[in-house]
């Protein structure tokens, strides 16, 4: 109850500031005016086309970058020859800010579709990779040695052991690289798209409608909120015992 009842009060208070003048409506229109323009972009299917475009981007941006990130992970987690190849290299890359290279990934991608999938991958991937490796490494090494002793082959260590063990870790860095994905997907759509919700927020601002930008993101940040829950059900369910 108290989840629910904290953002209507934030927009009674916000709504109850607006109409009191206590706030510029300028630049923080009530709400009711956001949920007014809501309704009109619903209506003209503009908003669904927006909202759609963003949510296929992060999906294959996800499965791109995600798939490699935990073979990696693992693999890394269980040799230390990979781990010492691979951890410089993470150390260097991963503190480059994501949209920084988003240029150099337009040259190299062009403008289209790839270069955006590309941002979203990148930004799944090392939170991801990170996130397994730390659980591989954190797996009690008694499992390792009864693996060993049942001579299970490297594919069964992978499938019966470091995979099961590093779920919990696995699904933080899943849900760690889908929220900086979709941040990552937002600024990319801004600046060299024409379609999805960053796109529909720059396009906001170049018009001056202010409450256009505002639902786009109120719907980023529902989409957020609603991969988290769709995650921790996934989560409850792979591993109860969490």
């Amino acid at each position: 109850m108290i989840s629910i009842a904290s953002p209507i009060l934030l927009l009674l208070l916000w709504q109850a500031a607006a109409q009191m003048g206590l706030i510029d409506v300028r630049f923080f229109p009530a709400p009711a005016q956001i949920f007014t323009t809501f309704i009109a972009l619903v209506k003209d299917g503009s908003l669904w086309e927006n909202t759609s475009a963003t949510l296929l981007r992060l999906l294959w941006g996800g499965l791109i970058g995600g798939i490699p990130a935990l073979m990696l992970g693992v693999a890394t987690g269980l040799s230390k020859p990979l781990r010492a190849v691979f951890e410089p290299l993470i150390a260097a890359t991963y503190p480059v800010p994501k949209s920084a290279i988003f240029p150099l990934l337009m040259l190299i991608c062009g403008l289209g579709e790839a270069s955006k999938i590309a941002m979203v991958a990148i930004g799944v991937f090392y939170p991801l990779l990170i996130n397994t490796t730390t659980g591989v490494l954190e797996i009690n090494k008694i499992y390792l040695d009864v693996g060993r002793n049942f001579r299970a082959n490297p594919w069964q260590v992978f499938r019966t052991i470091a995979l099961p063990g590093a779920v919990p870790h696995i699904m933080s860095g899943i849900k760690l690289g889908f929220g900086l994905g979709l941040m990552l997907i937002a600024i990319a759509e801004m600046i060299g798209s024409k379609s999805g919700l960053g796109y529909m927020i720059w396009n906001a601002w170049e018009l001056l409608s202010v409450e256009q930008m505002y639902v786009g993101l109120i719907v980023i940040a529902i989409l957020g909120y609603g991969i988290s829950l769709l995650l921790n059900e996934i989560e409850r369910k792979l591993i109860p015992w969490k």
